[in-house]
């Protein structure tokens, strides 16, 4: 397998430049999969939806990412990365220039898997590349690419409320996000990729030997992303919604709560690169989650009650932030990291997103809005045992190989 072409082992700060493109596309790959949470009730005017009928684009958009986890970890370990990365780039583009003129609820379906697809191959490549510009040392540079993800996804409901105060409507959103791709996409063909490096002490680093050793170890960390990241789009996705049914009004004051979540979730990442220096994974992922059920519990405990949910809402962003970065963190001391492995923890991790969103929506029509709490609680503590039993099942794994 090639390696980074240098003629001396550069400093991880001196990577930090190259670095800045994924950092710039997973801005945009935030507003991308935060934007339907606060512009869900107009795309189902646009439609002639039920809130139940439209809440399937969620299941369609990560259907999307599943399928371009798949193929964007196949192809990123036989071709060179920024080439797929700035193509998918390309497609989110134009698909999110057409979403506000779509008008049939199925057509809105069709064109949300594609830019799941599309967002799927952008989100394995980031995770992935930046794992082979950086190798041991890509701990603090991981969070911060997911930091970016937040920024991202906080300023998705910022920029809608005040794009449909100004002109009345979502289409301008879309249209923004469309055009502010498109030079990301340029930077990235101007930037060299990075290749996967040799791992040291290890024969087959994605060989099929080495990767049906840990194949258990990979199934289980599937599941984990599966449960944490589909609490995460669900929360950001319905908490507007939510927050409409329990009629905290305006709708502005509503969308306002999104924000909180999502701006809980960035501050909780710039938090998490510091102690990412000096905390384990596994610690961040126990506090992490141990934070995520407090602030679940304060506003399953104390339903309807503003405060509650305010507090519980930016609780919840700062705790279940590092989530993701802290679980790859987590796998890349445990097993080598290709873009398959990769692409195996986002479809996990999408699956989530595709499922939970999609129950919420049926319970949300059929139970009311507070169902959507307590099931996401109990997600998220079935998330901490699975912590605990893969924590165990690699001490294992690591005494076995010892």
């Amino acid at each position: 397998m090639t390696t980074l072409q240098h003629t001396q082992n550069p400093l991880p700060s001196q990577l930090l430049p190259r670095a800045l493109v994924y950092y710039a596309a997973y801005v945009i790959l935030g507003l991308s999969l935060s934007v339907l949470g606060p512009t869900l009730l107009s795309l189902a005017d646009q439609t002639g939806s039920t809130l139940g009928q439209i809440g399937i684009i969620f299941s369609a958009n990560s259907l999307g990412v599943i399928a371009g986890s798949l193929l964007g970890g196949w192809i990123y370990d036989r071709k060179k990365g920024h080439p797929t990365f700035a193509a998918a780039l390309l497609l989110m583009s134009v698909l999110l220039f057409v979403t506000p003129l779509v008008y049939s609820r199925w057509l809105l379906v069709a064109v949300m898997l594609l830019l799941g697809a599309a967002a799927g191959v952008v989100d394995v490549g980031g995770n992935t590349l930046i794992v082979w510009l950086f190798g041991k040392a890509v701990g603090p540079y991981m969070n911060a690419l997911h930091l970016f993800f937040g920024i991202g996804a906080l300023m998705a409901p910022i920029l809608t409320d005040r794009v449909v105060i100004a002109v009345g409507g979502i289409r301008w959103v879309y249209w923004i996000l469309a055009l502010l791709a498109l030079p990301i996409l340029v930077w990235t063909l101007r930037t060299p990729s990075p290749f996967q490096a040799p791992e040291p002490n290890r024969e087959k680093p994605i060989g099929t030997r080495s990767l049906h050793r840990y194949s258990l170890l990979v199934l289980m960390i599937s599941l984990f992303f599966f449960l944490h990241t589909g609490t995460e789009l669900s929360y950001g996705g319905w908490i507007f919604s939510y927050a409409v049914a329990m009629q905290i009004r305006p709708d502005s004051i509503a969308r306002l709560l999104n924000s909180a979540y999502w701006g809980g979730f960035a501050l909780g990442r710039v938090i998490s690169i510091p102690l990412a220096m000096n905390l384990r994974p596994q610690t961040m992922l126990l506090l992490d989650l141990i934070g995520a059920i407090s602030s679940l519990s304060v506003i399953v405990l104390l339903p309807g009650w503003p405060p509650a949910i305010w507090i519980g809402t930016i609780g919840l962003g700062l705790s279940i932030a590092s989530l993701f970065p802290s679980s790859l963190n987590f796998a890349e001391q445990r097993m080598p990291i290709s873009g398959r492995v990769t692409s195996y923890f986002l479809v996990g991790a999408n699956s989530g997103a595709m499922i939970l969103p999609w129950v919420i929506g049926q319970l949300f029509d059929s139970i009311g809005p507070q169902s959507m709490m307590f099931m996401l609680w109990v997600v998220v503590v079935l998330a901490l045992a699975m912590l605990l039993a893969i924590n165990r099942y690699s001490r294992r794994l690591e005494a076995s190989s010892g």
